[in-house]
């Protein structure tokens, strides 16, 4: 297909995102054929392990094709999304589960649906351009494609921080996330991709990496504030910080739909607790699967993607307006009834 390049290299499988004048965002298509190389790759002996790139400088990949899920919604057609999402999610624990190793180079951008594709992988290589982050509840969404678990297993707060402000990790805080494993200058990574292709060893990666520099964070801050129980409290308590970080990361934490952020902060912590792929994607999908006839999905695509104003209007005014028991009904498995609206099983 002509925004998916699959291809055999020696003893690699090539997967290359070839949408770059879209950033590489990955459509329904890209999701299914993605799977069906990796399924076809699995029993193949010539195959010793697959690399994951995208075509073009900009970006690995900015995200999932959320411009088309909602023209679908928009259309009356709520299954479209939930059969992109369900597809999707499977892709993401395919690449996380595969008994071969999954290398991935990832340049630029990489959010969202980008995540889902690039780090999950087993060996993950980042760049001087790299820039990581989950951005959805800018979009009135949930970090998800697998991503919440990403952010539960990150060390201390950082989380619950970088899931709910959408901030954007550089290399060396990609690396300490968990979202990344090497740092290797992006020049270097056609005789690394040459070379993976020749003896099909990643192995070679721990040779290449170069060490990025200490993360650009505010470690004791992130894990004092973003302990707190609620967003509200979060909030509040950034509000009565004087530090020019609370300052700066007020307005980010605030930018997001307050009921997207709210679930978010709950997802990962629930997350944390189960530790797998599997129950990472379960518990997004409950709040996917239900963000496309209900919350801020909708109008979160028009703000930001659509009309580009930038002025969502957010069901809720600010995080205090978030009930403890909305964000258990979102989070609650589906079928259950919700806000006397029921849900999709």
């Amino acid at each position: 297909m002509s925004d998916l390049h699959v291809r055999i290299e020696g003893r690699a499988g090539r997967i290359t995102l070839d949408r770059p004048a879209a950033l590489n965002a990955v459509t329904h298509a890209m999701v299914l054929g993605i799977e069906e190389a990796l399924d076809l790759w699995q029993d193949d002996p010539a195959v010793e392990v697959v690399l994951i790139d995208g075509a073009g400088e900009r970006a690995f990949c900015a995200g999932g094709d959320v411009t088309s899920l909602y023209r679908a919604v928009e259309a009356g057609d709520l299954e479209a999304p939930r059969t992109f999402w369900r597809d999707e999610y499977r892709m993401n624990a395919r690449i996380a589960r595969y008994p071969k190793p999954v290398v991935s180079f990832l340049q630029g951008y990489v959010m969202g649906g980008g995540v889902g594709v690039g780090c999950h992988a087993g060996h993950r290589v980042a760049g001087t351009t790299t820039r990581i982050a989950m951005p959805e509840v800018g979009i009135g969404l949930v970090p998800d494609v697998g991503g919440s678990l990403l952010l539960a297993r990150a060390p201390g707060r950082l989380g619950e921080y970088l899931g709910t402000t959408a901030a954007r990790m550089e290399a060396a805080t990609a690396c300490l996330a968990g979202f990344a494993d090497y740092h290797v200058p992006e020049d270097e990574w056609p005789d690394l991709a040459a070379r993976l292709c020749a003896d099909g060893d990643p192995a070679i990666l721990a040779g290449a990496h170069r060490d990025p520099g200490p993360p650009k964070l505010e470690r004791d801050l992130i894990d004092l504030h973003f302990a707190a129980p609620t967003l509200a409290q979060i909030v509040q308590n950034l509000s009565a910080d004087p530090s020019d970080w609370a300052r700066e990361t007020l307005p980010r934490l605030e930018a997001g739909s307050p009921l997207a952020a709210a679930v978010a902060l709950r997802l990962v912590r629930e997350v944390r607790e189960a530790d797998t792929i599997e129950a990472a994607l379960e518990m997004e999908y409950r709040v996917t699967s239900r963000s496309v006839a209900d919350g801020d999905f909708v109008e979160g695509i028009r703000a930001r993607i659509i009309d580009k104003d930038n002025a969502p209007r957010w069901r809720h005014s600010g995080a205090a307006d978030v009930t403890d028991e909305e964000i258990a009904a979102w989070l609650a498995p589906l079928g259950t009834h919700m806000q006397g609206k029921g849900d999709t099983p």
